[in-house]
């Protein structure tokens, strides 16, 4: 469930991220285009950033031993 809400929440602050642009720095076809790029660059990189921590927490890699002092 975690997964697919942050997941929702990326993609709808990436929408308003790529509206405001739209809406506030509408300077030509070249430029907007440019504004797009890098929000959805931005968006897509944060989110698999956050995907990675958020699945190597999930299922470690490294399982800890304990020794039979502890």
């Amino acid at each position: 469930m975690g997964f697919s809400v942050t997941t929702l929440i990326f993609v709808v602050v990436g929408v308003i991220a790529s509206l405001c642009a739209r809406i506030c720095c509408n300077r030509g076809p070249s430029t907007n285009l440019l504004h797009m790029t890098l929000i959805i660059t931005a968006t897509v990189c944060c989110w698999m950033m956050w995907a990675i921590v958020y699945l190597a927490q999930l299922k470690p890699l490294i399982v800890p031993v304990l020794s039979e002092g502890e």
